[in-house]
Parts: C-alpha cells; sequence; structure tokens
C-alpha cells in the first residue's frame, strides 16, 4: 500500500510542475481568460493602472508572442540539421523579452526580483516597454498594432522602419491588432 501512496504522490507532484505554465484553455476568449486567471487580470489592470496601456494591448501583445506560456522560449539552432546550437535568440517567458531588454527594465524600475515567467512582471514589462515607444516613436499606448512593431523590432528598429521589410511581421502586426480589438470588445462585455 505505502508503494502505491508513494507512487500517487510523486505523480501528483510531477503533473503539478507543468501545470504552472499550462496556458488557458480558451485563449480566443478574453472574458474566459479572465474567469480562468484572475491573477492575470489584476496583473494587466495593475499595469494599465501604472502605464496607460490597455488590458486588450497586453492581452493580444502576450498572446501573439509566447501563446500564454510563462516558459516559452525561442526554437533551437541546429547545424546540419541535427546538432543543436544554441537558441535563436535568449527571449523567455510570457513576454518573450530579451535579456538585455529585461535587465534595462529592471535597472530603470528597481524591481531586481522580477521575473519574465511571472505574468505581474511580465504585464509591467510590456506597459514600461509601451510607454518607452509612445515617448520615443509617438505611438499611441492604444495602437495594438504600431505598439507591437515597435516591441518586436525595437525603438530604433521602429524608427528606421525595419519592419517595412518584413510582409510576415506586417501581417503578425495586424493580427495583434485584430486579436486587440477583439479582447477589447470582448471585455466590454463581460465586465457588466
Amino acid at each position: 500500500m505505502s508503494r502505491f501512496i508513494w507512487a500517487t504522490a510523486l505523480a501528483v507532484l510531477l503533473a503539478s510542475c507543468g501545470a504552472r505554465y499550462q496556458p488557458p484553455h480558451n485563449m480566443d476568449d478574453a472574458c474566459s481568460i479572465a474567469t480562468e486567471r484572475p491573477k492575470y487580470m489584476r496583473a494587466f489592470k495593475a499595469a494599465e493602472r501604472k502605464w496607460g496601456v490597455p488590458v486588450h494591448v497586453q492581452m493580444a501583445t502576450i498572446y501573439h508572442e509566447s501563446s500564454f506560456r510563462g516558459n516559452a522560449r525561442t526554437p533551437f539552432r541546429y547545424v546540419l540539421g541535427i546538432l543543436p546550437v544554441g537558441r535563436q535568440s535568449s527571449a523567455y517567458g510570457y513576454s518573450q523579452a530579451l535579456d538585455g531588454t529585461w535587465d534595462d527594465y529592471r535597472a530603470a524600475t528597481g524591481k531586481r526580483r522580477a521575473r519574465r515567467d511571472r505574468m505581474d512582471d511580465a504585464a509591467d514589462f510590456i506597459g514600461w516597454y509601451m510607454t518607452k515607444s509612445r515617448d520615443r516613436n509617438g505611438i499611441a499606448l492604444t495602437d495594438a498594432r504600431n505598439q507591437y512593431l515597435a516591441y518586436h523590432e525595437g525603438h530604433s528598429g521602429y524608427a528606421r522602419g525595419s519592419h517595412n521589410a518584413k510582409s510576415w511581421l506586417l501581417r503578425t502586426s495586424g493580427n495583434v491588432e485584430s486579436r486587440s480589438a477583439m479582447y477589447a470588445r470582448q471585455l466590454a462585455s463581460c465586465s457588466r
């Protein structure tokens, strides 16, 4: 009997390890996300109060960056198709922030213990970054499309127009804009 209990306890422990990073079940419904993950909504609303970036813009950005997976990473690069030589970039977590940009955020905000795999820190990072995009490039905080382009290309890359040569990125930014509008409509109806 004791082997059965130990095996069950071990199975529960191992199963719970991955559950922390599982995305919400219905990522196409903002109301469902709000119900299933109230901590996410608290984080988004706190970032909106602090930085002014609407909840729906934050949600659309996180959807397209990590699909709401806290441990998301870029794929490995391979030599000869079989030998892994590292990841495509240092992007990690909900916000897919790069190491250097994350370090800049932590230094600027004084949040030394901030982690990319915690939603409250990721939402705060997005608010901080998009506020900088507004200040440097004049992008409205409600403009999900251009905020995403600046988020992806960096402030200098956006200012140079590097995104204009990337048709796939322009399509993705259009998808971010559409998803942001969809989330805004849904959040307006579920908060009643």
